[in-house]
């Protein structure tokens, strides 16, 4: 099993033009791999009339009529064009486009979200860390994202910082006990590992928000209140933001904003694009009236810093 983090470094989406060659492709086989429809081997090269006449004192004469008959065909085949392939006709094209709507009339293709969700939800896992595990309890409830198929977590300090049981359900529903290998409480950060893990776990893509503006599509999955897995979608409200805690005991710098709703249990969870790359750990929401509700201001802590945190090359 690999047990690396997965860091995904592709631009914006551009035409197949711009895309750029694999790093880790030899430069002598690079051509092949990117182009599917070049021969895996060259063609062999044909007999050519000179050959043929050397074996007509081989063959004999039967060999020699066959050789006659093989230069015949090669000569037709070399003068003669092949002819063009024929447009298909406005009612072929009427017939093709009416099957593409029936088909997706009855195959409808996903929205952006529900794929980006699909890409994500099986590195998503339910962080129990309190002393009420119960799912209509949000007491100790988080959300925690895998970072590496070894049983790597990550999720917020405040979520695990006073439990003295740590329990993770994963994807499939599998629960494991689990440990907290390291922390970081300037982001709030805590990098759990857990001791049994699915055969089949995967490790979710992280991506860069150095190319991440306002206005940008994000989603947040996680457990609120215990219920979940749920995902909420929103944009990017702002970059670089500050937020302090509402005892006035920590100020957490360079933060995401974000609007996609969020609620207690929702932290640690994982913020991402419509790719289902991970950009952020999602770790508080303002609560100017203390209600602990969402009123539409969340804040999430870029991947940069959470990947440093957990003691992961950065980008």
């Amino acid at each position: 099993m690999k047990k690396t983090a997965i860091y995904s470094r592709a631009a914006r989406p551009a035409g197949p033009a711009s895309q750029a060659p694999d790093p880790h492709v030899p430069a002598g086989r690079a051509h092949a791999l990117h182009h599917p429809t070049a021969p895996a081997f060259p063609a062999p090269p044909s007999a050519g009339p000179r050959r043929l006449l050397r074996r007509l004192h081989r063959w004999g004469l039967p060999g020699a009529v066959l050789a006659g008959l093989a230069l015949v065909a090669l000569s037709v085949r070399w003068l003669v064009p092949a002819p063009a392939a024929d447009p298909l006709s406005p009612a072929v094209l009427q017939a093709l486009n009416a099957e593409v709507r029936r088909s997706l009339s009855q195959h409808p293709l996903p929205s952006a979200t529900t794929q980006a969700y699909e890409r994500i939800a099986p590195s998503v896992v339910r962080v129990s860390g309190g002393e009420s595990s119960a799912a209509s309890s949000p007491e100790g409830i988080g959300t925690g994202v895998v970072i590496i198929d070894n049983g790597t977590i990550l999720t917020n300090y405040h979520v695990v910082q006073r439990a003295k049981r740590i329990k993770v359900m994963f994807h499939n529903g599998q629960e494991s006990p689990a440990e907290v290998v390291s922390v970081d409480t300037a982001n709030d950060l805590a990098v759990l590992r857990a001791k049994q893990i699915p055969d089949d776990l995967q490790a979710a893509t992280l991506r860069s928000t150095a190319d991440l503006r306002p206005g940008d599509a994000v989603l947040t999955v996680g457990f609120p209140f215990g219920i979940g897995p749920s995902v909420t979608s929103g944009v990017v409200s702002g970059l670089q933001r500050e937020y302090r805690s509402p005892d006035g005991q920590q100020i957490i710098s360079n933060l995401v904003q974000f609007d996609a709703a969020a609620n207690p249990g929702n932290s640690g969870g994982p913020l991402i694009n419509l790719e289902g790359e991970v950009v952020g750990i999602v770790t508080a929401i303002l609560n100017p009236a203390q209600q602990r509700v969402f009123i539409g201001i969340g804040f999430a802590v870029p991947i940069e810093n959470a990947a440093m945190g957990a003691g992961m090359p950065p980008f």
